[in-house]
């Protein structure tokens, strides 16, 4: 069998992980297998180097690793096509597929497969994800593997399987709520004088500066909050206003309940 990666399923996710890969190279582009239903779509990366098909099975055939980047609802289907082509000794999968555990995998497959579970953000297309990855009886040695994958595309955590749910709701839909308050700000910025793409550049800006802080200096937000809060002082105002209109309830709310929705998903579709 191959030295390949088949990504099944060439959506945002899986073409970020596929072009990451080939930039940190760790995968030359004839080593990564792309599939998709419509394969015209994958033409420039085609071009590019790498094997693109419409054959799922094929795709599994020759490979060792094998991605599942598809839609909750896909899921079942495209197992039972690719079942006939898996190799449960020399392959390992890793799935990026919301609310779907690795026990569900095996199950409808009907195979003891190794599985390890990934939940990445769109921003792996810059190799900024915040990945968390898990799993319930794959090796060690798997694990450090899906690691190094993801570990080229941004910052990888290891969870126990029951938290991935949770993952998805604070990593992967928590990229959107986060552009959300940056939107929100750069609007704030506009009525207060600022033209839209000035205002939207300072408000992203702000927020890259503080996730550093946090991430840089290993500090706490209260920590980071304090320096910029004088007695009396303007923006002690503007949190305290914002919270006093549930700033910080409706992003906690906000998350819970996608984490909600996000385990049942598989369950619903």
């Amino acid at each position: 069998m191959n030295n390949k990666i088949a990504i099944l399923g060439s959506g945002n996710i899986g073409l970020s992980l596929a072009k990451g890969l080939i930039k940190a190279n760790k995968y030359e582009p004839e080593q990564i297998v792309l599939t998709r239903r419509n394969v015209a779509a994958l033409a420039s990366l085609a071009e590019a180097g790498l094997d693109t098909t419409a054959d799922n099975a094929r795709a599994v055939s020759e490979a060792n690793i094998v991605v599942l980047a598809i839609l909750p609802q896909q899921l079942n289907k495209l197992l039972d096509e690719i079942k006939p082509a898996i190799n449960i000794e020399k392959q390992l999968f890793i799935s990026v597929v919301s609310g779907v555990s690795c026990e569900d995998i095996r199950k409808q497959l009907g195979l003891d497969v190794q599985v390890v579970r990934a939940m990445p953000n769109t921003a792996i297309a810059i190799g900024h994800s915040m990945t968390c990855i898990a799993t319930d009886t794959a090796t060690t040695e798997s694990l450090q593997l899906v690691k190094s994958i993801f570990d080229t595309v941004g910052i990888t955590v290891q969870i126990n399987e029951e938290l991935m749910t949770s993952a998805t709701a604070l990593c992967a839909c928590g990229i959107a709520f986060f552009l959300r308050s940056i939107r929100a700000a750069s609007q704030g910025g506009t009525e207060i004088g600022f033209h839209a793409h000035d205002a939207l550049k300072m408000a992203a800006q702000t927020a890259k500066g503080a996730a550093d802080l946090l991430l840089q200096l290993a500090s706490h937000p209260e920590q980071e909050i304090d320096k910029v809060t004088s007695p009396k002082g303007c923006t002690i105002a503007g949190l305290n206003e914002m919270e006093h209109h549930g700033f910080s309830s409706a992003l906690i709310k906000g998350i819970k309940l996608s984490a909600e929705k996000a385990g049942a998903l598989y369950k619903t579709e």
